[in-house]
């Protein structure tokens, strides 16, 4: 799916680099969920997410482009009856090089489509790349700034009718009566309509009659015991299991316990990070027709597969008998629209109440806001011993709250352990702890709440790096050390690592006197593949005013698509990155998400954004993700940068709730 993060066009980058098409001609289209199904799946994880576009896809789709061509050059050389190792192609055009003969591709693409494809195909050496590495131009930039693009939103189908849906505002709660009479007579209503057991439907002529007529519909909830829940009772649990003796551990080395109590000095923290909302611009929306033997959806999602079994489950039919066109180009996603599609469930169970009849539901943004799946809740306890020497000789990272597998795919928690909430923390992978400590402890104390969680923009590094990186400045000033050179010491082991944090540090001038007023500070991380790092410039005012002057971040995905696109990646994740850890948070009160639009859930304006410095470094040999992985690095950075231009260290977030603005 495209959410503006460029993943089409760098898809279609590979496919066209083998291909040898000319680029200019290249446009892109996908297969619908049903029809990737009915082929058994030839694409595999037919989803958008977890930085997965290129770094999953990039060997079959590359293959393709180069089976393709051979077998366009091999319907040419049998056209010419010459031997295809004669011929070349180049910009979409065949060459018989002996005679000197051409023809294009489009030529020859009927007879090329009924050879068998070659058993055995050779990819293009890196050193070979003439359009993969290139700063090419998106291939869906027209279409948005003309106004041409058609969103999930926006579709219209002959006869179609409106709904706007209201669900109960505690999660787990039912509805318990509706009076439908009281509105039915408004303009434009067609229908009252409940749907499942949580939410009420009205279906009108336009969204807007019917978003009036619900407003105004009298319904009564049954909230459930979860009407008990609040902010505060759920962080007495966090923080009960912060010291709590069981745990799931996913690093143990050496003896933490003893190496701590041992220690010359012992360091202790709390961190705590709040519920987030994705927010996208384009709420949550589905359009549905069903009659008694087809059910088809259009709908804007990250996971067309997803979204095809959701309407499966809701309508009743078989796979053959329904169908999922997913709408390509989507209004942001940040994860809201992977793995959950209530919407899509909701929009179904209405059109059945109305056969014959497409119906568009489209979420109002209040039911967008609380209503989301969230991104988890976490408090961590850091505790850290330093020898004579200042060297970190133990370390203990506690964290207590949600875990997002057991929510969503419990099918995938390893003996209980959801292993994705230790994100950034892992001893290898592609999620890699860069540090070296002799004696470690990263554990769990699952605590696990009524508000859903859901894969967030970064998912759990986005906590996990402010966690660690900033409890690495405070045992760096603990130690009376330079907080990169106490770094370096315990990253021998990790050069990726630490050439991305050396990266940053230089460019950014790390060491040298900085501008008068302004502070420096680093963070750095290994997430979904890549190696990333960053070094934050902030000046401070009156204390509490805080501006974000510049951010020098380094990336290193191992190979680089679209470096100019990257650019544009690593800026966005900026945005939503530090937005966050300045004003944004989700508070239950009464069982019920309180913020419900953005006035209440705030988020960077452009004149907040700092100047944004990006080196793409490709190491080679691997494939790194981008949209999410430099997410994580610019919160803890600034963070650095603060607690130097104040002498305070904030460990709980937003920043708002402790008088702090951005300007």
């Amino acid at each position: 799916s495209e959410m503006g993060q460029g993943t089409l066009t760098g898809l279609a980058q590979m496919v066209a680099e083998e291909l040898e098409a000319d680029w200019t001609k290249v446009t892109t289209e996908y297969p619908t969920p049903g029809q990737s199904v009915a082929r058994k799946r030839p694409w595999g994880n037919f989803s958008t997410g977890g930085s997965r576009g290129i770094r999953e896809s990039n060997e079959y789709v590359r293959k393709g482009g180069a089976l393709a061509r051979m077998m366009l050059v091999q319907a040419a050389a049998n056209a010419w009856s010459v031997p295809a190792s004669e011929c070349s192609a180049a910009n979409s055009v065949i060459t018989h090089k002996p005679s000197g003969r051409t023809t294009t591709y489009g030529k020859v693409a009927e007879a090329a489509a009924k050879l068998t494809p070659p058993a055995e195909v050779t990819l293009k050496d890196p050193k070979e790349w003439k359009i993969i590495g290139k700063s090419v131009k998106r291939l869906d930039t027209m279409t948005k700034v003309t106004g041409a693009q058609v969103y999930g939103f926006d579709l219209k189908l002959p006869g179609m009718l409106n709904a706007a849906i209201k669900d109960c505002p505690v999660f787990g709660g039912k509805v318990k009566s509706f009076e439908a009479d009281k509105v039915k007579g408004m303009p434009g209503v067609k229908h009252v309509v409940q749907v499942g057991d949580s939410a009420v439907a009205v279906v009108a002529e336009t969204w807007w009659e019917a978003k009036k007529a619900l407003d105004a519909l009298p319904i009564t909830w049954d909230e459930g015991p979860n009407a008990k829940v609040s902010s505060a009772t759920i962080a007495d649990m966090l923080k009960e299991g912060l010291g709590a003796d069981q745990a799931f551990v996913r690093t143990q080395v050496g003896d933490v316990k003893g190496a701590i109590a041992g220690a010359a000095k012992k360091v202790e923290a709390v961190y705590a990070y709040p519920f987030l909302n994705h927010a996208p611009m384009e709420p949550m929306n589905a359009t549905a027709k069903f009659t008694a033997d087809k059910c088809e959806v259009w709908v804007p999602t990250q996971n067309g597969e997803a979204a095809f079994a959701a309407t499966l489950a809701a309508s009743g039919l078989p796979a053959d008998k329904c169908e999922v066109y997913k709408i390509m180009v989507i209004g942001g996603g940040f994860g809201r629209r992977g793995a959950f599609h209530d919407y899509v469930t909701q929009a179904v169970l209405i059109a059945k109440q109305i056969p014959g009849t497409p119906v568009k539901m489209l979420w109002s943004r209040e039911e967008d806001m609380t209503h989301g799946r969230y991104h988890p809740v976490m408090q961590a306890k850091m505790t850290g011993g330093l020898d004579a020497s200042g060297n970190l000789v133990g370390l203990h990272m506690r964290l207590s709250g949600q875990s997002i597998l057991s929510a969503v795919f419990p099918q995938n928690l390893q003996d209980g352990r959801d292993n994705a909430t230790f994100q950034g923390l892992d001893p290898s992978g592609d999620f890699t702890l860069g540090y070296t400590v002799p004696n470690l402890l990263i554990d769990h104390a699952m605590r696990n709440t009524h508000v859903p969680p859901g894969f967030w923009r970064g998912v759990n590094i986005n906590q996990n790096a402010i966690f660690l990186e900033c409890f690495m400045d405070e045992l760096a000033s603990a130690a009376g050390q330079d907080a990169l050179e106490f770094r370096r010491k315990l990253m021998a082991k990790h050069p990726k690592h630490l050439a991305v944090l050396n990266a940053v540090a230089d460019r950014a001038g790390w060491g040298k006197p900085a501008p008068q007023g302004v502070h420096r500070g680093l963070a750095h991380m290994m997430a979904f593949g890549s190696y990333v790092a960053a070094c934050a410039e902030v000046s401070v005012t009156g204390g509490d005013k805080v501006k974000v002057r510049r951010i020098v971040c380094a990336t290193d995905p191992g190979h680089a698509v679209n470096p100019a696109q990257i650019e544009r990646q690593i800026a966005g994740s900026f945005v939503y990155g530090l937005s966050a850890v300045f004003m944004e948070e989700c508070t239950v009160k009464n069982g019920a998400i309180e913020q419900t639009n953005f006035t209440t859930y705030d988020s960077m304006k452009i004149a907040q954004m700092p100047k944004v410095e990006s080196i793409i470094m490709p190491s080679g040999g691997f494939w790194g993700g981008v949209g999410e992985p430099t997410i994580c690095v610019a919160a803890p950075a600034v963070l650095n940068a603060m607690a130097r231009a104040t002498g305070k260290r904030i460990r709980t977030f937003p920043l708002k709730n402790h008088g702090i603005t951005m300007v």
